[in-house]
């Protein structure tokens, strides 16, 4: 349990009342803790936020939302999918609210940024999606999808997913959050080439039916929502006289096209309904809203690369072809809503049943809202406030008559209130903004909470507007949501906070000895195999995050209404990509984890190394005893040790020698304990801090175990190997499995030519494009081969193109994304293959993810090519591994993703790269 202290502070804080509100906008929905519908008021997120979300340019904005009921849903397979510039248009253009369900988070895409990957990698990828879509104005859902890989077919997707299950997601998000229109990129056929994508291209469509029928998941215990419209955007791929290029496989496909919502087949490749002009200049955000939505897409670094994207300024068109409608429809329509009465009193069209007062007084409430927009200005925006808050009491007051409304049925009541917490939450919002209030709460940076520990929490409460204000109250919400009062008492005087002034308090959070509060994920895998994720707690699935550990909430009175606004408590830490914002998070107090924590052990190995990382987040250090629990037979020397930390942060590492009783060549698993001496406690897991620089981190939790097995793999003797990091892998460290330390390489070294010393230089996974100066350098790579070293080429894109010693080239770069698929041994005397281990089809049993990823198109016949792999209905693709003789030494290129299943301990994959690493010596 979380325990607030009363705080301390001066002026209007030395004491506060904590009134909570009565109405409906500010409760915390059970069935909706994540507040994903949109109907409580949100706190801020960020430090600093985007100049379009604050201010003046914020209000402007918000006031085209109170003039409209515009609403819509996306729904993408992948972060990046999205059409952010139709998003941005819509939502910050249109005025619209704009939703975007996310099916999964990206899990098994590439990582330009860092060596983070599965599950590590959707924390990274949750993060910069969420910082794409403050520049769009979208609010996110995920769904519990994984993604596993590249996908050709949507029958495979569907194989491991189940319809069903992405159905009652998308289900879910429509119920949720009501949107008259769902909208996706793609269209549920093969001209979306993925076959993630053609998932979610049909479930776009199928949703528009399904979300509507009560019979569909009543167990979900949400009102069903039919939505107006669906639309989806116009494929990329053109039809032609061979049909429809299907990238995912490489081929044509016949020009047929399907509608899951008619459910009839046509012949005719969709053509747009409505033309959506992404590149309209917008004089709030100072540019077109493409190129606005591209900043954001440029944040999702891992898939970007460091350079981003960019979108010219001018005419951007993008079409979309409408699916189904509950309105009807011409032909060519101006927006998505043609037809929808989307005005504030078309809020009435949702209870007919009601004749007496919801029309009129919709009526009164829209008036006002013109008037506020009429008499808008940049330079007074208090001027407006007046009426906001009229409008904000007048909404409230028929909240409250609709809730005791008896004429309307239970549906139509539901449907209307939505629509009305809505439109109380952009009342309160645009009268916060008119009035210039905010509120800053800030921790000290690397701030935790842990179990014994208290964390001060800093807050000021700013009115940078022309009208003064009474604060009411100050309350926060814990990890789960709950209200924290402690230690309130009355306000001394009237609590007035006069314009330009500001109030500073603060107060203390701290956990108790024996709590167990922890911010971690809701979502977990059983293992990687697992191609969802099962949550926690039902009420939060689609939610992108947990809770924030502590939210504050100020609550003031403005011409006798209240308002509110609120952030969750922050560290504002400088990086020289800017400053970042890292909530406040709670966390165990020791962290215990096996780094790497798989691998291999060599047969005939007599014992191997094991190292246990320790990190104390106890405020007074840390101490106890390490142990391991090991297969029965098997030894440790030490058989335990002792651990000692003397502050938070501080990380002790221990290291083991284990000895195998029997090793065979089977898999094993190895578990650390560490057990407290302070707390009493045993920790079995570990948690570490997953991004990087200018990103917002997220603790990725993992159970400290070490999977590994015997292997009879044979390495030559003595090799010395130079490797040159990519984007990110770990095989580097994975190969001191078989004894071979790699010294890490620069850019400098292999400019310079500093390669002589070594047997093998090995390039990490799309080194090209992590170094763009490798391709200028890439003679002194073909130097050292033709003097007698091996060059070791992994995985890379269209960079690397053509480097070789001969001709070779991508092309497509294709890639086999099935890792059962066979491996046919084309040159089984290879000596890639038969020495010093004798690679069999069993080598490539047990792989993860994918076969490989940049199989080449083409080589020069100076290349052998010994092995050939590929996924049903591809051609076969022979392209994985070549190998070529050049001078004294040998040149390598190797597509199949050894970099995913060296770091999960996969036998084959370590016998297979011993094999290239020793092919110098075998030469000599």
């Amino acid at each position: 349990m979380m325990i607030r202290q009363a705080f301390s502070g001066f002026g209007v804080f030395a004491a506060i009342a904590l009134v909570l509100p009565s109405f409906s906008a500010w409760g915390q929905a059970s069935h909706d803790p994540a507040n994903l519908a949109g109907e409580q008021v949100k706190a801020s997120v960020v430090v600093d936020p985007l100049a379009a979300n604050r201010g003046t340019a914020a209000l402007e904005q918000n006031l085209k939302k109170l003039s409209t009921r515009a609403s819509l849903l996306m729904i993408v397979a992948h972060p990046d999918d999205e059409d952010g510039g139709m998003l941005t248009y819509e939502s910050r253009g249109q005025g619209a609210r704009v939703g975007m369900l996310t099916l999964t988070r990206g899990e098994g895409g590439q990582n330009a940024m860092s060596g983070d990957f599965d599950g590590a990698l959707a924390l990274l990828r949750t993060q910069e999606l969420l910082a794409a879509d403050r520049y769009m104005g979208v609010d996110q859902m995920f769904g519990t999808e994984v993604d596993f890989g590249f996908s050709k077919t949507k029958e495979e997707s569907f194989a491991k997913w189940t319809h069903e299950r992405v159905l009652y997601d998308a289900v879910r998000a429509v119920r949720l959050y009501r949107p008259l229109v769902v909208t996706s990129v793609f269209v549920g056929g093969v001209t979306d080439g993925h076959g993630q994508h053609q998932v979610s291209g049909e479930i776009a469509q199928e949703v528009f039916t399904a979300a509507a029928d009560p019979k569909v998941f009543p167990e979900m215990g949400l009102e069903p929502w039919a939505p107006a419209k669906v639309y989806e955007r116009v494929p990329f791929s053109r039809v032609t006289e061979k049909g429809m290029y299907d990238y995912a496989t490489g081929k044509y496909a016949p020009a047929r096209f399907y509608n899951y919502v008619t459910k009839t087949w046509s012949n005719e490749a969709p053509q747009a309904n409505v033309e959506v002009p992404e590149g309209d200049h917008s004089d709030v955000l100072g540019m077109s809203y493409v190129q606005f939505a591209r900043r954001g897409l440029s944040l999702q670094r891992s898939q970007m690369g460091p350079g981003g994207r960019t979108a010219p300024a001018g005419r951007f068109d993008v079409g979309y072809t409408r699916y189904g409608s509950r309105v009807g429809g011409t032909e060519s329509e101006k927006s998505f809503f043609d037809g929808v009465d989307v005005s504030v009193v078309g809020i009435a069209d949702l209870a007919p049943s009601e004749k007496t007062f919801l029309r009129s007084d919709l009526q009164q409430i829209s008036k006002l809202v013109d008037e506020a927009q009429t008499g808008y200005s940049a330079a007074a925006p208090e001027k407006i406030a007046p009426l906001l808050k009229t409008g904000l009491a007048e909404t409230r007051a028929l909240i409250a008559r609709v809730e005791a409304a008896k004429d309307l049925t239970a549906r139509e009541r539901y449907d209307v209130l939505h629509e009305l917490c809505v439109k109380e939450v952009q009342f309160n919002d645009a009268l916060v903004e008119s009035l210039g209030l905010q509120v800053e709460v800030r921790v000290a940076p690397g701030s935790a909470v842990v179990p014994g520990s208290t964390v001060d929490v800093n807050v000021k409460v700013i009115n940078g507007g022309k009208d003064a204000v009474r604060v009411v109250a100050r309350d926060d919400r814990s990890l789960d949501g709950s209200r924290w009062t402690e230690g309130s008492s009355a306000v001394p005087g009237d609590g007035v906070l006069n314009a330009g002034a500001t109030a500073d308090c603060e107060f203390k959070v701290s956990e108790k000895a024996d709590g167990n509060a922890a911010t971690r994920p809701y979502f977990t895998q059983k293992n990687l195999e697992q191609p969802y994720y099962d949550v926690q707690a039902a009420a939060m699935r689609l939610a992108p995050l947990p809770l924030p550990a502590e939210t504050v909430w100020i609550t003031a009175k403005y011409e006798g209404v209240d308002i509110r606004f609120g952030q969750v408590a922050l560290a504002a830490t400088p990086t020289t990509a800017g400053v970042v914002s890292q909530p406040l998070t709670f966390e165990p107090g020791l962290s215990v984890s096996m780094q790497p924590s798989a691998g291999i052990i060599p047969l005939g190995e007599q014992s191997f190394p094991l190292t246990v990382h320790v990190r104390s987040a106890e405020p007074q250090g840390a101490r106890g005893t390490l142990q391991l629990k090991m297969p029965a037979g098997w030894r440790s020397q030490p058989d335990s040790a002792k651990f000692v930390t003397q502050k938070p942060g501080e990380e002790q590492t221990v290291k083991f020698v284990v000895t195998p009783g029997t090793l065979g060549e089977k898999a094993y698993t190895l578990t650390t304990e560490a057990i407290s001496s302070v707390t009493n406690r045993t920790y079995t897991e570990g948690y570490r801090a997953v991004g990087y620089t200018g990103l917002t981190l997220s603790n990725l939790y993992s159970p400290a175990t070490y999977r590994t097995s015997g292997v009879d793999v044979k390495v030559a003797p003595h090799l010395k190997v130079g490797y040159l990091p990519g984007t990110g892998d770990d095989v580097q460290r994975s190969l001191e499995n078989i004894g071979i330390h790699a010294t890490t390489l620069t850019m400098a070294d292999v400019a310079q030519g500093r390669l002589a010393g070594y047997d093998a230089v090995a390039l990490g996974v799309r080194a090209y494009a992590a170094h763009p100066d490798l391709a200028a350098a890439n003679g002194q790579l073909l130097s050292y081969a033709k003097n007698g070293g091996v060059v070791i080429v992994q995985y890379n894109t269209a960079e690397f193109d053509g480097d070789g010693p001969y001709p070779l080239s991508l092309g497509s770069a294709e890639k086999v994304i099935n890792e059962t698929d066979p491996v046919r041994l084309l040159m089984p005397s290879s000596p890639l293959l038969s020495w010093p281990n004798k690679i069999t089809s069993h080598d490539f049993d047990g792989w993860v993810e994918e076969r490989g990823h940049g199989f080449l198109e083409s080589w020069d016949p100076h290349y052998e090519a010994p092995l050939e792999t590929h996924d049903p209905g591809q051609d076969p693709q022979k392209g994985g591994l070549v190998y070529a003789r050049t001078g004294k030494g040998a040149y390598i290129y190797v597509a199949y993703a050894l970099y995913r299943q060296m770091p999960e301990g996969v036998p084959g994959a370590y016998r297979l790269f011993a094999n290239l690493l020793s092919i110098g010596k075998k030469a000599k």
